[in-house]
């Protein structure tokens, strides 16, 4: 039988982790959708930001809880959160490529709003960045909507950006 010390010991043990892991996640989202908003990225894009890191925050409390609990052991535990990784990074690739890619874009400033750009034969004016993909108004009115892991890999030519990224990369 555990004493009622130790019982209490556990929940303060994962109360102090919790609220670790969640200030963190509030730390790292409020760095990120600075960075998303200095982009020029909408207000969906930031919440969405938001809202991933806070799933990601509650699952890790969970799964220390479960630990703490002993429901589950620790290795258990890493097993099954191991193979639930591989599981989701297979299934969402792709997504998780485009939006590392948008990330990027962010955080370089390659690409803002109202830019012209040409990418494989699409001419136009960027009218939205998301976190998986960016949408271009072409000349013709048409919107054009290009993969973020796409436009990372290139060639991108960005016509309205050379000034603001010559001055923050020190180009010649």
């Amino acid at each position: 039988m555990v004493s009622p010390l130790v019982d209490i010991r556990i929940a303060v043990a994962v109360a102090v982790i919790g609220a670790g892991i969640f200030v963190g996640e509030e730390i790292l989202s409020f760095i990120i959708r600075g960075i998303a908003k200095r982009a020029g990225a909408g207000p969906t894009v930031t919440r969405d930001i938001g809202a991933s890191l806070r799933v990601i925050a509650l699952l890790l409390v969970l799964s220390d809880v479960l630990s703490f609990s002993g429901l589950s052991d620790l290795f258990t535990g890493l097993t099954v959160s191991a193979v639930a990784a591989v599981a989701v990074s297979l299934a969402l690739q792709t997504t998780l490529s485009n939006v590392i890619s948008g990330i990027l874009l962010f955080s370089d400033g390659i690409l803002r709003l109202n830019d012209n750009i040409e990418y494989s034969g699409a001419k136009g004016k960027v009218v939205r960045i998301g976190l998986r993909n960016t949408w271009v108004k072409t000349e013709e009115g048409h919107i054009a909507v290009i993969s973020n892991a796409s436009l990372s890999s290139g060639p991108l030519v960005n016509r309205t950006a050379a000034e603001r990224l010559s001055k923050k990369y020190a180009i010649a």
